[in-house]
């Protein structure tokens, strides 16, 4: 008689332990979908690390590529936490941290959006491209929606000292971010080829070619677009004067004092001239000052009209004031003025789009539930409705106040409408000493680049520069400090690929992301009545 002994049972069972052991493991995605997104903020300025990007995006693919939907919308979400959280830090300097929060939350929705997509498309052959292809997709959305859209933290904005800047010439912030976009992704096909040969003993060439060709494909993009790089003078120079006047103060009440802003930027325009007079600067063609130079409307204000005019004459040249304009009815006007020192105010230009948020609050009586800081806003802006391009002693110069420079539009239709330089007037003195005018600076330097046009920036507070047609800043002044920089730069006239294509590069692109992800349905529905057909067949 043989006895079978059962042995006795831990009434915790096994499970338990394993369960601890999932658990970090189960956080390992999650992590590193974070670190992605850090790496991708670390690749933007004040910093030069912007190929911190490439390692980001081959180890965001990596997080999602095979994943369902469900998961690669989380991790998505997630990596837009890590990457636009400390991107948009500034947003919240002088307001708390709801409007940050709510902001970078709302954005890296839609990030989450579109890594559910790249997920999608993973499964493809040649994934890569049509990942790509779907990050381009989710930008494009990111540019439009809600309120007319928010690129801040379009891939190409982090590219200003970066190897694949050509491309921006190509195709512009589009082509720019995709061909970084499927570098990275091809960087972790790489990787994921290269394990699974070591896996099978296989060489797996297709996925070796789609992993080279990923990889290679933007990197000769980008030198076959350097001829595009130049900083040559096609139809000859002009000397210019950017004036940094500085505010009396940081934050929301930078213009609280009485035209103090407005006779900062004076005193300094009439130093210059005086530096003229003196032999030690050349005289410029024209003079620019920033956005909400003058504090005060002058044309409702005769001592402010009187402080711009006497300024003007006594540097003796066009000069473009940047002023808000209260009319009587109506929304206020965030405007630049050609100023002319024998006629006064002869154009406007009316920025175009304007900040929700900033200079209009949507939805007000909803959004004062959560900070009463909306009422600091006590009238909306209006846009205007003209492409902005002045001339200014015989040089057209074309027009995108401070938050335009963040919109592919707002700039290209000056450069279809003759500029042959470019000017972005603007005003961070409401964002202290934050990375935020750094970040700026770096789409002007990559609009620079996109349409072959000098671009000069000058600020209230800092940073102001002159960046050359090929994306290098010649001259730039410290933050919260008056200066004026005072340079001789290139006109050109040359119409880039990406100026002359406009958006179609862009719906291009979109196009073969919607082409991917149509592939993907199909193929999803095919599989389930195949399936539905075989349970039948076999009942």
């Amino acid at each position: 008689m043989s006895t079978t002994i059962t042995p006795i049972q831990n009434p915790e069972g096994p499970a338990a332990p394993s369960r601890g052991r999932a658990l970090p493991h189960r956080l390992v995605r999650p992590a590193l979908a974070v670190l992605s997104g850090v790496l991708l903020y670390l690749s933007f300025p004040p910093r030069p690390l912007w190929w911190l990007v490439l390692p980001g995006f081959a180890l965001l693919g990596g997080v999602l590529h095979g994943r369902r939907l469900r998961a690669g919308f989380g991790l998505g979400f997630i990596a837009g936490l890590g990457f636009l959280l400390p991107l948009l830090y500034w947003t919240g300097e002088e307001v708390g941290p709801v409007p940050w929060l709510a902001l970078a939350t709302a954005e890296a929705l839609l990030v989450g959006l579109t890594c559910l997509a790249v997920t999608a498309v993973s499964r493809l052959p040649v994934w890569p491209l049509f990942a790509a292809c779907a990050w381009v997709l989710g930008e494009a959305v990111r540019a439009r929606v809600p309120f007319g859209g928010f690129p801040w933290g379009k891939i190409a904005f982090g590219q200003a000292d970066g190897a694949f800047l050509p491309l921006a010439a190509l195709g512009g912030t589009p082509v720019l971010g995709f061909g970084v976009v499927l570098c990275g992704f091809g960087l972790y096909e790489a990787v994921r080829q290269v394990l699974a040969y070591r896996e099978t003993g296989k060489v797996p060439r297709a996925g070796i070619a789609v992993a080279a060709l990923a990889v290679l494909v933007p990197v000769a993009g980008a030198a076959a677009a350097l001829p595009y790089v130049d900083d040559s003078a096609e139809d000859g120079t002009a000397t210019v004067a950017a004036i940094q006047g500085n505010v009396p103060r940081l934050g929301l009440d930078f213009n609280e004092q009485r035209r103090a802003v407005l006779d900062n930027h004076a005193r300094r325009t009439e130093q210059v001239a005086a530096d003229v007079k003196a032999g030690k600067v050349p005289k410029p063609d024209f003079v620019l000052w920033p956005e909400n130079s003058s504090d005060l409307d002058p044309y409702r204000n005769p001592d402010a009209r009187a402080v711009i005019d006497r300024a003007v004459r006594t540097v003796g040249v066009p000069t473009v004031i940047g002023a808000v304009l209260s009319p009587d009815t109506g929304k206020l006007r965030n405007t630049l003025i050609q100023w002319d020192p024998k006629r006064g105010p002869v154009e406007t230009y009316d920025k175009r789009h304007v900040q929700p948020f900033g200079e209009y609050i949507p939805m007000r009586s909803f959004v004062r539930l959560f900070s009463s800081d909306v009422d600091r806003v006590r009238r909306d802006f209006g846009p205007g409705n003209k492409v902005g391009v002045f001339d200014l002693n015989g040089t057209y110069v074309g027009l995108a106040t401070c938050y335009e420079a963040a919109f592919d539009w707002a700039v290209r239709d000056t450069v279809t409408h003759g500029a042959r330089m470019l000017t972005v007037p603007s005003n961070n003195a409401t964002f202290g000493r934050s990375e935020m005018t750094y970040q700026q600076l770096a789409m002007s330097r990559v609009r620079a680049v996109e349409h072959s046009r000098a671009v000069v920036v000058p600020v209230t507070s800092g940073v102001s520069a002159v960046i050359m047609p090929d994306g290098k800043v010649v001259q730039q002044t410290k933050m919260f400090t008056p200066d004026a920089l005072v340079a001789e730069v290139p006109l050109r006239s040359t119409i880039t690929p990406a100026t002359r294509l406009g958006t179609i590069p862009e719906w291009t692109l979109v196009g073969i992301a919607v082409g991917g992800l149509g592939w993907v349905l199909v193929t999803s529905l095919l599989r389930r009545r195949a399936g539905a057909s075989a349970a039948t067949a076999d009942a």
